[in-house]
């Protein structure tokens, strides 16, 4: 699947300064890993269970759960609300 996003695109984020009670399936998240802090990356919010996230990359060869497992709330600093693309 091809990324939804692309370099250029100006997103509108709803940044959080505490972790969601809970993040809708399928919404779009800013993720900041505790391993990597400093390093945002956006991420589709898969399932969720215990607590704790499952999120994919549109791409399929995405750095995302598929090679980390779950994250924390924690690990959502932010929700995308809107993309303008580039040359729009």
């Amino acid at each position: 699947m091809a990324p939804t996003y692309h370099h250029g695109d100006r997103l509108l984020v709803l940044w959080m300064k505490q972790s969601p009670n809970r993040a809708p399936l399928g919404s779009i998240a800013v993720i900041e890993r505790e391993q990597r802090p400093g390093i945002f990356l956006i991420k589709r919010i898969q399932k969720s269970h215990a607590g704790n996230y499952w999120v994919e990359g549109d791409n399929s060869d995405s750095t995302d759960s598929r090679s980390w497992g779950w994250i924390t709330p924690s690990e959502i600093v932010g929700r995308v609300l809107f993309r303008y693309r580039k040359g729009q």
